[in-house]
């Protein structure tokens, strides 16, 4: 029980590290199944060369390593150390998701020459999303921060929980615009993507797949930002259930889907287009060449 004071854990006039006490079969459970769909990324990534999902296996090694902290909690839910962990890396892995998960949008538009229809070029949306990513990242990380050294300060606690909302407020914010661009883009495009072989380039399942994605990271982000506005008596952090229901299991069901529909696979798509455009450039340059070069034969002829 060492680095923190043993309270009720009903008591409402100090911070308690955990309402209740944290089951050890559910943590078990969840870090066996994190672990199992993060390796399963690494080996998707380096098999598919997709290395800007590396973001994405972090974020999944950190669920795996949180929810290890809660295993450590189950045995003695005192010790500040375990709390602090899993607290901080199940609270920022959803960012990191995020991050891998804004830089699909910008690919599936340059694989189906879309860029004309996007709200945001290409070039600039993943500038753009990744940074309001890393300023929620950071203003999350910095109020868990101040959290886990308060101690028993409730001043800095509050400080800190105050932050934490800032920054789920800031990716609430950053998330819900980058669903409307991607909307937005396919509303503009449909007739243009209407045209494409969708055999060829499946365009259609990568954006079914930003968006289902999207949507759970949303609502974890919901949850998690009225978790912290209720406060450390409040209803959903008194009740462990919550949390496996609404960021265990939304989470992994990020990683699994994005395990089923890898987007690595547009990394090879593009090469296949980058291929076959160099294909038809070097075509025409052939044509071009022999045209001029009977032209040229031509008139000498004449000349002569």
């Amino acid at each position: 029980m060492a680095g923190q004071q043993v309270h009720n854990i009903d008591d409402p006039k100090h911070f308690v590290l955990y309402r209740y006490h944290p089951s050890l079969v559910a943590a078990a459970i969840f870090t066996v199944l994190f672990g199992l769909t993060t390796f399963f990324h690494v080996y998707q990534t380096i098999r598919l060369r997709s290395w800007f999902m590396i973001a994405f296996i972090i974020g999944g090694f950190f669920e795996t390593v949180g929810y290890i902290g809660r295993i450590l909690s189950s045995n003695d839910q005192w010790n500040l150390n375990p709390f602090i962990m899993q607290t901080l890396l199940l609270l920022l892995a959803p960012a990191l998701f995020a991050a891998s998960v804004y830089m699909i949008l910008g690919r599936i538009i340059l694989l189906t020459n879309g860029e004309p229809y996007a709200l945001i070029r290409s070039s600039w949306l993943t500038k753009i999303f990744v940074t309001g990513d890393v300023l929620s990242f950071l203003m999350q990380g910095a109020g868990g921060g101040m959290m886990s050294s308060a101690k028993k300060d409730p001043s800095k606690i509050k400080l800190g929980e105050r932050v934490i909302i800032i920054g789920l407020f800031a990716q609430i914010f950053f998330f819900g615009f980058f669903v409307v661009v991607a909307v937005s883009f396919q509303i503009r495009a449909r007739q243009h993507l209407a045209t494409l072989n969708s055999t060829l380039l499946p365009w259609k399942k990568f954006l079914n797949v930003l968006y289902v994605t999207s949507a759970l990271i949303l609502i974890r982000s919901v949850f998690r930002m009225i978790e912290y506005l209720q406060g450390n008596t409040g209803f959903l952090l008194r009740h462990e259930v919550f949390l496996y229901l609404f960021d265990a299991l939304l989470m992994l069901a990020v990683m699994v889907v994005v395990n089923v529909v890898h987007p690595g696979a547009i990394a090879g798509l593009l090469k296949g287009k980058a291929d076959r455009e160099r294909f038809v450039e070097l075509a025409e340059s052939n044509v071009e060449s022999k045209e001029a070069k009977s032209s040229t034969t031509v008139g000498s002829r004449s000349l002569a």
